[in-house]
């Protein structure tokens, strides 16, 4: 638990301190929003390769293992961000860093998913993936911090230098995390019959229809959340005219409103099942974005507001690991949890830029919405069609 905390804690870091530097860079190299858009979403578009790599080399070589790789990968080039002079120095770096980004988060979930018996597995996945909102909080706080007592010129890139932290975390894993036995049994049985896991394997007709409903699920998350939260600090700045100070005040509410979401999330998972948490989750999102983005409230009334706009939009992650872990076998978890999650998260990466165009034809509060609302009618859509797998325990042959 404490491994993957922290993994997903500085994954998010990492990831969410691009939001931030979004107003100076396209104060300081003339980009559009459009661009700036395109930035962001290279990195999770990349993140989908990634994870559905790092998927397959945790089948074959162990979840701790290919775990401490991608942490390493992602701090190395979230640091090396910091050196870019150009937006297309910016989408290398930013696009190197999306491949390690997608493998923490798929072999994160699998190790936590099956260590954890399946009473409490929901609680527990859930409770770790709550460590993305602490890392957004930390990023938040260096951005404060930052572009206060900085010129822009030179905090934008210090935000991403603070992104070498999470290769410290590398060494803790390889002492204290050992791989999940359920792991171990899987491998030890496929090495007697002389077996292996396939490539393809998660797209053969058995599997076919659970790995494309959990893709248009995980789209529907991921599209809603990273259209909003991406042009969040440039919505409140641009749009509603607050100082850095004041952004970062009404983003730390979010930020709030997000760690509880996991955290209530996560326990209602065991309660209510995997498919009502996530729909429940879904639809307040929806409510809670329309109300954000659309409604004509004051900037008093927003601050409130940000706290259920954090804590459902994050929430709806919260039942997703232990969703995903139960619903594909053993011999292809790590596979299929990281091609359905990162595949949504690569086309979920498409809402940040058409975000960005869009909003030059209409008001970035309603390019937002627009997104947003698509997407969690998707995701609810996708977990209609799909079966519950609350209590269900993991073996190694299923």
């Amino acid at each position: 638990m404490v491994a993957t905390f922290g993994g997903w804690a500085l994954d998010g870091m990492d990831v969410m301190v691009y939001s931030f530097a979004i107003p100076s860079l396209i104060a300081l190299w003339h980009i559009s929003k459009g661009r700036a858009g395109i930035l962001a979403a290279a990195t999770l578009i990349i993140s989908a390769i990634g994870g559905w790599l790092a998927g397959l080399l945790a089948d074959r070589y162990g979840r701790a293992r290919v775990l401490q790789i991608t942490i390493a990968w992602f701090a190395l080039f979230t640091f090396l961000s910091g050196f870019t002079n150009s937006f297309w120095q910016l989408l290398i770096t930013r696009g190197l860093q999306g491949l390690g980004f997608g493998g923490e988060w798929a072999v994160g979930s699998v190790l936590m998913g099956e260590t954890i018996r399946a009473q409490h597995r929901g609680k527990a996945v859930g409770t770790v993936q709550g460590g993305w909102a602490i890392g957004w909080g930390i990023a938040a706080i260096f951005y404060t911090v930052l572009f206060s007592a900085l010129p822009a010129t030179l905090a934008w890139r210090a935000l991403f230098w603070i992104g070498i932290l999470p290769a410290l975390l590398v060494f803790y894993i390889r002492r204290y995390v050992p791989e999940p036995e359920v792991f171990r049994r899987t491998r030890a049985q496929l090495a007697a019959a002389g077996d292996r896991s396939r490539l393809l394997e998660i797209f053969s007709p058995s599997l076919l229809r659970v790995t494309a409903l959990t893709s248009l699920m995980a789209t529907g998350a991921q599209g809603g959340y990273y259209a909003i939260t991406t042009w969040l600090p440039t919505y409140l700045k641009t749009a509603r005219g607050l100082s850095v100070l004041n952004t970062g005040a009404y983003l730390l509410v979010v930020i709030a409103g997000s760690f509880i979401g996991y955290m209530i999330s996560a326990w209602l998972t065991d309660r209510l099942g995997r498919r009502r948490t996530l729909i429940l989750f879904a639809l307040c999102s929806f409510v809670t974005v329309a109300a954000y983005t659309y409604l004509p409230i004051g900037n008093r009334v927003m601050l409130v507001l940000g706290f259920p706009l954090g804590f459902f939009a994050s929430g709806s992650f919260a039942p997703m690991g232990a969703f995903l872990t139960e619903l594909f076998p053993s011999r292809v978890r790590g596979s299929g949890q990281g091609f359905s999650y990162n595949f949504g998260r690569g086309i979920g990466a498409l809402f940040p830029a058409l975000v960005g165009y869009l909003s030059a034809r209409i008001s970035l509060g309603a390019a937002i919405a627009a997104f947003s609302l698509s997407a969690y009618l998707l995701m609810i859509f996708a977990v209609l069609l799909l079966p519950e797998t609350q209590g269900k325990e993991l073996h190694a042959v299923d």
